[in-house]
């Protein structure tokens, strides 16, 4: 029974790796190009050169500490509730948001110690909110989420699935939903954040292809005006 449970596991890795090899190989002609080329990109080919890159060049990006940010330009807040979101059959709740968002790669050149950014343009996010991870899609264990592979648009444009805990989401929510004029939000992905779901990496899991996320990191910003005072 081991043996053939061991040779299920085997067969399921190895069909797996197949996929991710077909969704990283479409990638492969912007992911061999040089770093230098990076700027003169379109943003869907710097997308493309970054998701090749930390599947299979791993190391070498890590030098360059990349850290994904992205810019929230819109949001939608939605509940259900009922009895098929709760797992034993009984009503239950389920809390999502969603971001509308512009994607930003910043890389960083130790040798000549300067930060550069890169546009990666729009993208989606979905984040689950609730004590426990969501049963879809599935994470592994301390998971927050994954950059999603399996859309026809991927990577030209961006999707991030996960989940954040309730106290966080009570932190931000009255910043989020703050009616002024300067307040901007960013989810930061940094190079610590990030693994690719393949073979090595059994921490994270996700479609072929996609990018597992270890941490989630919410920027709300406000720039609120100084009062002006007019004499009369």
């Amino acid at each position: 029974m081991k043996n053939q449970e061991d040779q299920g596991t085997a067969e399921a890795g190895e069909l797996e790796e197949k996929q991710r090899r077909e969704v990283i190989r479409a990638l492969e002609p912007h992911g061999l190009r040089l770093l230098s080329d990076l700027a003169a990109m379109s943003e869907a080919e710097a997308a493309k050169w970054f998701i090749w890159n930390l599947h299979e060049n791993l190391d070498a990006l890590r030098k360059l500490e990349p850290t994904l940010s992205a810019r929230v330009t819109g949001s939608r807040l939605t509940l259900r509730e009922g009895r098929s979101m709760s797992p034993d059959g009984g009503c239950g709740s389920e809390k999502r948001i969603e971001f509308r968002c512009d994607w930003q790669l910043c890389l960083n050149y130790p040798a000549y110690q300067n930060e550069q950014s890169y546009p990666l343009g729009e993208g989606w996010i979905e984040l689950f909110v609730g004590q426990q991870p969501p049963a879809r899609p599935a994470l592994a264990p301390r998971q927050k989420g994954y950059l999603h592979a399996d859309s026809p648009l991927y990577p030209n444009q961006l999707f991030l699935y996960g989940w954040i805990g309730d106290a966080m989401w009570d932190e931000i929510k009255p910043l989020l939903y703050a009616p002024h004029p300067d307040c901007r939000t960013d989810l930061v992905l940094r190079d610590s954040f990030l693994f690719p779901v393949r073979s090595g990496f059994d921490f994270v899991t996700g479609p072929a292809g996609a990018v597992g996320v270890t941490n989630i990191e919410i920027r709300v910003c406000a720039h609120p005006r100084p009062n002006t005072w007019v004499k009369k």
